[in-house]
């Protein structure tokens, strides 16, 4: 039997319910409601220990995470328990391997690939992460002639936007545009022939972006046949972050496991903030309904992370929600600090008290990366961000740009692809353009010299040039069809296309010395691939964050303050947390005004930003803030009116001050005292002057 001395009840309940049934079990599937900070990884970690332990073959798991190192860790946490409890027995250990473990994309990709000739589609297809999905769309909107119609049409991102949006919340075009992009109305018709356009680009190319490794594992798994070889193949299903799915990820969960035999989904539907991507907070609250019979609960209430005061401040703020399973978290610390609302004059002040209180607690001797300052819109730092520079104090901004957004880093992976998929188009244009004295109608009629030729990429070689692009032409096609052919073996192939965009990136980066440190990292990380469709599918589906995302150089010892959006941090904990903006506009967001659905989403992102907090909350409410659309008007600003979040209720948890503190108030105070003093004397003086 696992030892689970590290486990609370319920944690203990969640861990041993149906691990012990045979495979012709009809027990129920089980839904853990984990709220923040209350030891899901560490759940879910033992669970699957357990699983191992007690006889499952580690082949025959599956398991699901939002992101591939929230994976690695669970596997690594499984592992150290499994390791412990051998060793204790004094039993051989061997390292365990969970083949199928990933986030919803890379597990569909997979799916896709090993069942692609029963769909319809090639199973060498390239993936396309969301830039390249931008570029092909803008392609289109060009030869579709949109771009130039007399009225602004939607750029690339917006129109990616709303296609993602269709896929994945499986809605009509006219239904978005109506709830999500209203000033795009009139543009219904045009969009679904782009978007038509756009499904036949990817069909010609070999490639499916994002949103279609979800789209058409969805169908996928609507197919009896290929869905019983599916549901064959694994004996336990854990999905973690069950709050985040969206209508396609739901769907291929029940599409394939329809009985709900051995799936354990684990979620927190106070931290859904993601409906944006279209993710519904609806999934994780109807769970228990879908299957028959209905699926057990188990709440997880202790936290670990908190002090009392800061849960009940989170507990009263959901318990004035309208929707949710509204769990009550406690935690054995019930002392600390009461959380502080902080009324500033503007965004000025607010850097200013921030910039105080972090410092104090630096000489208190909390390290600044214990510290975090979070906020609801990324310009909502602006102020901050300048005022840290000005004072030489370092920060790390998560939410910003991420390492597979840097040119340089597009173009050495762009040859990558192009070689892993001749018919590629995006990537070959993007590389064509790269050389000297070729542009856009060259590159063009370097693709279709390819096309007529079967897309064999070693008819490049037969196009002629101009003189000053020959010699790096041909060093590109060289290590295109060397890669093609696998005539260099996969670890060294990334060093070779790495040598041969040194020259490209030095003729069109004038900082390209900088930029060749992120080209290294590229080459340590495929190292850690076992082929480059892995390490192409992998990196595209979870990208590393930006390498080069400081504000300014560490000091010696390392440390640097957290600034970062909420949904950035969500998953994250630190000591001490400062909330920007808590007022109506921004906490809630304005645009979610008048929508009962986007405000509980909103109440739900100030919780998560609260329950990131160990020690100290310090809730920001400024009397007046810029907004990024008039910075450069002058002297404009607009006031921002109480949260509504913040209720009486709420108040009465929170310590309310005033920054700085309110001197005119005092001298008023202090005046009127003396004046009080000067009557009393002239009064009593008029009697002894009778006298």
């Amino acid at each position: 039997m696992l030892d689970t001395i590290e486990l609370n009840a319920e944690q203990t309940d969640a861990v041993n319910y149906g691990i012990n049934l045979d495979h012709s079990s009809t027990a129920a599937p089980l839904l853990v409601i984990a709220g923040a900070g209350t030891g899901k990884t560490n759940t879910l970690a033992h669970k699957t220990a357990k699983l191992i332990i007690d006889g499952a073959a580690p082949e025959r798991i599956l398991l699901m995470t939002f992101a591939r190192r929230a994976a690695a860790e669970l596997s690594s946490r499984a592992n150290r328990i499994v390791e412990q409890h051998l060793r204790a027995k004094n039993a051989v250990y061997q390292p365990i391997k969970i083949n199928w473990m990933g986030t919803f994309h890379s597990i569909a990709a997979r799916l896709l690939r090993e069942h692609a000739t029963s769909i319809g589609i090639e199973s060498d297809f390239t993936i396309m992460d969301r830039n390249d999905s931008a570029d092909m769309i803008d392609m289109l909107r060009h030869e579709l002639g949109f771009s130039q119609t007399h009225k602004r049409f939607p750029k690339k991102k917006t129109c990616l936007d709303i296609y993602s949006r269709c896929v994945n919340s499986q809605s009509k075009v006219e239904d978005v545009l109506e709830n999500h992009f209203p000033y795009c109305n009139d543009w219904a018709n045009e969009l679904t022939t782009l978007f038509a356009n756009y499904a036949n680009a990817k069909s010609e190319q070999l490639c499916l972006d994002y949103d279609d490794l979800l789209l058409y594992c969805y169908y996928m798994a609507q197919v009896t046949e290929i869905a019983n070889q599916v549901r064959e193949q694994f004996d336990f299903i854990l999905v973690d972050e069950y709050q985040d799915t969206n209508v396609l990820q739901s769907g291929i969960l029940t599409g394939f496991f329809p009985t709900g035999r051995g799936l354990t989904v684990v979620g927190d539907d106070a931290q859904s903030i993601y409906g944006f991507r279209s993710a519904t907070v609806d999934n994780i609250l109807d769970f228990p309904s879908q299957f028959t019979p209905p699926a057990k609960i188990i709440s997880l209430k202790k936290n670990y992370r908190s002090h009392q005061h800061i849960l009940d401040l989170s507990n009263a703020l959901l318990s004035e929600g309208h929707e949710g399973y509204k769990i009550e978290l406690y935690s054995d610390k019930k002392t600390g600090t009461k959380p502080k609302l902080v009324t500033v004059e503007d965004d000025a002040k607010q850097a200013e008290y921030i910039i105080e209180q972090i410092l104090a607690a630096r000489e208190r001797g909390i390290e600044l990366k214990k510290q975090a300052v979070l906020f609801r819109s990324s310009y909502h730092s602006d102020r901050l961000e300048l005022e840290l520079t000005r004072r030489n104090i370092p920060y790390v901004k998560h939410g910003g740009l991420k390492f597979l957004e840097a040119a340089h880093v597009k173009d050495l992976l762009s040859i990558l692809r192009w070689a892993d998929n001749p018919k590629h188009k995006i990537s070959a244009f993007r590389l064509l353009k790269l050389l000297p004295s070729i542009g856009p109608k060259t590159a063009e009629k370097i693709i279709h010299h390819l096309s007529i030729h079967q897309y064999n990429l070693r008819a490049l070689a037969q196009y002629t040039v101009p003189e000053c692009a020959k010699k790096h032409f041909d060093n590109l096609v060289n290590a295109l069809f060397s890669i093609h052919d696998d005539a260099v073996k996969w670890s060294d192939q990334v060093n070779l296309v790495a040598n041969v965009y040194k020259g490209l990136m030095e003729l069109n980066y004038e900082d390209h010395f900088v930029r060749w440190g992120d080209i290294e990292q590229l080459i340590q990380i495929s190292q850690q691939f076992p082929s480059r469709e892995r390490f192409l599918t992998e990196l595209t589906l979870d990208p590393p964050q930006a390498s080069g995302d400081l504000a300014g150089s560490p000091l010696i010892d390392d440390d640097f303050l957290i600034l970062s959006t909420v949904h950035s941090a969500k998953g994250q904990e630190w000591q001490n947390v400062h909330i920007l903006n808590v007022a109506d506009g921004n906490f809630p967001n304005e645009y979610a005004v008048g929508d009962k659905r986007s405000i509980e989403e909103e109440r739900r992102l100030l919780n998560v930003a609260i329950t990131r907090a160990k020690d100290e909350l310090h809730l920001l409410q400024p009397m007046k803030y810029w907004v990024p659309e008039q910075q450069n008007w002058g002297d404009k600003h607009v006031y921002g009116g109480k949260s509504r979040f913040i209720t009486d209720k709420l108040a009465n948890l929170l310590t309310h001050t005033y920054y700085p503190k309110r001197h005119h108030e005092e001298k008023e105070k202090a005046t009127a005292k003396t004046a009080l003093t000067d009557i009393r004397k002239t009064v009593l003086g008029m009697w002894n002057e009778s006298a």
